[in-house]
């Protein structure tokens, strides 16, 4: 029984999150498919790149991850699948897997798979699923594409870095409202030194302790701790800490070492 897990913007709403599912039990019944989630923004690369990064390492070898992000046919768009790290993944070449990948996958190829024209605009339930599949019954990409060399390349904001300041952004807001900056944990610990610092955010707003555990403070104060992401996170404990402070996507956060 093969894994397939799904990362797309389809929400739940319409029709074609079922579409997509019913087209890969179609071709594989005995698929175990498994979402990460539908709830991407629509077209936002960067955004399905850090769901799935911190997802799917805690998944078996072999897993498919299938990728539904800005994958609609333009006679511009490649169609991929990729093996790294015993994981293989499906999707578009649109940048998504340079923001996924610290280094290099073992093996890309270009899907050559045919696709029926009355799936032209959707071609998730049709070239995706045939991909997948194939795959998550163990077969080889080598079947299903031509081998290339390189990707579409994306790069994220990364913090601005100084001998004693790291000043970076928020790129992720959670179901809980915490707020997940792009300031790595061996990023702050190669820059801290063991030095105290002040975390620095809408202005007034300061905290200068790392807590391990978000119940460290009293119920309704803030905290910032290094999360499951291993990013730096600002949160509340039992609270929404992107609506009580002010925090939204691409604000600053700024961290001083003294």
């Amino acid at each position: 029984m093969g894994i397939i897990t799904l990362t797309t913007d389809l929400g739940s709403r319409d029709f074609y999150q079922s579409a997509l599912k019913g087209s890969l039990l179609k071709n594989m019944p005995t698929a175990n498919i498994i979402d990460i989630t539908h709830d991407v923004p629509s077209f936002n690369i960067s955004y399905a790149a850090f769901v799935l990064k911190n997802a799917y390492v805690y998944f078996p070898k072999n897993t498919v991850h299938l990728i539904g992000i800005d994958s609609v046919y333009s006679q511009h768009t490649k169609y991929i699948a990729l093996k790294h790290h015993d994981h293989y993944f499906v999707g578009a070449d649109n940048g998504i897997f340079s923001l996924l990948f610290d280094g290099e996958p073992e093996l890309i190829v270009e899907l050559n798979i045919l696709q029926d024209l009355k799936y032209l605009h959707f071609p998730l339930v049709d070239i995706f699923v045939k991909a997948a599949t194939h795959l998550a019954k163990g077969g080889k990409l080598i079947d299903i594409g031509v081998p290339i060399s390189n990707m579409e390349e994306k790069t994220l904001l990364q913090p601005v870095i100084e001998k004693d300041m790291i000043r970076g952004s928020v790129v992720y807001i959670d179901t809980f409202c915490n707020v997940i900056s792009n300031i790595t944990k061996d990023l702050f610990t190669r820059l801290q030194k063991n030095r105290d610092f002040t975390l620095y955010f809408k202005k007034s707003e300061t905290i200068t302790q790392l807590s391990w555990h978000y119940n460290e403070v009293p119920e309704g104060e803030k905290l910032c701790l290094f999360g499951i992401s291993n990013h730096l996170e600002i949160a509340i404990n039992k609270g929404k800490a992107s609506g009580l402070l002010g925090l939204h996507l691409g604000d600053i956060l700024r961290i001083e070492f003294h």
